[in-house]
């Protein structure tokens, strides 16, 4: 495996350490570009992703998210405060979620294909809410991850988002 392609966890983050850890992949008929694009403007998440809701920037540049970004939305029915811990852009881009019960890292790779790109997915979880969910609903998190890269392929084969998006509410 090419070293771009390898995640690069905090300490405690590690898969083998994480009380639930989750990996989907997806390769892409999109520009990784417009892949891209459509990842790091988070604040746009809700209109095509089912699982994320009120997803707000408050710490760092608009409208794309930045190293140090910090951005405050809600996943799984939990309020969730992230923070973009590593960015390479157009490959690479992983951010920490806290919320009630949880502990997460959450990182994404792109590597461009002959036809597109693929995009890789992991996130790993630590705390009782996590453990919990993942007993009562195991699949739960994988299912919705590969939602999530369906939806962004579906999104980045369209182009990347528009230069302005405002600042109306999302759900």
């Amino acid at each position: 495996m090419q070293e771009h392609q390898v995640i690069r966890w905090p300490a405690g983050h590690e898969p083998g350490r994480a009380a639930v850890h989750v990996r989907n992949e997806l390769t892409m008929a999109a520009a990784p570009e417009a892949v891209w694009a459509w990842l790091v403007r988070a604040e746009l998440w809700p209109a095509w992703y089912v699982n994320s809701h009120r997803v707000r920037i408050v710490g760092g540049p608009r409208p794309d998210l930045a190293l140090g970004s910090r951005f405050r939305w809600r996943t799984f029915g939990v309020a969730i405060d992230s923070t973009v811990e590593e960015l390479v852009p157009g490959e690479r881009i992983g951010w920490s979620a806290r919320g009630l019960g949880v502990d997460a890292y959450h990182a994404w790779l792109l590597r461009r294909t002959a036809g597109g790109c693929h995009v890789l997915t992991e996130e790993t979880q630590h705390g009782w809410l996590a453990r919990l969910g993942s007993l009562l609903l195991p699949n739960r998190m994988h299912r919705y991850h590969q939602i999530w890269l369906e939806a962004l392929e579906r999104k980045a084969a369209g182009g990347p988002p528009p230069a302005s998006t405002g600042s109306g509410p999302s759900r």
